[in-house]
């Protein structure tokens, strides 16, 4: 018998964070400082600031910037793949209102591909 505990099985999304996503998605429409086909475009683009974040946290975390030292944790780095999860999921709810049916579709998909039928 091992001494560590298996991980749990991966579970849908939480309808938590879909409602979330929601009310974030209608607060993010009633201040947008930006209306039209844009509004869609700097969601997106948000995506790539907030990897860049990502970046800067690892890096600082690290300590790989001889001039700054160490100026971030792995909290940090966490705390930023975070900010980009978020980030994407607001980007494809600007897309479609079908969001989360989109994201549990296309998160199958990748879950069958990579896992087939495994049971394990």
């Amino acid at each position: 018998m091992s001494d560590h505990l298996s991980p749990p099985p991966p579970r849908a999304a939480d309808a938590g964070l879909w409602e979330s996503i929601e009310g974030l998605h209608g607060w993010l429409d009633t201040h947008r400082p930006v209306d039209g086909p844009d509004q869609l475009l700097l969601r997106i683009l948000k995506l790539s600031e907030e990897v860049g974040e990502v970046a800067q946290a690892v890096i600082g975390a690290t300590g790989q910037n001889p001039r700054k030292g160490t100026t971030h944790t792995w909290d940090d780095v966490r705390s930023e793949l975070c900010d980009v999860a978020v980030t994407a999921l607001m980007a494809l709810r600007t897309l479609t209102p079908d969001a989360r049916e989109v994201f549990i579709r296309h998160l199958d998909g990748v879950t069958r591909r990579s896992l087939g039928d495994r049971n394990d």
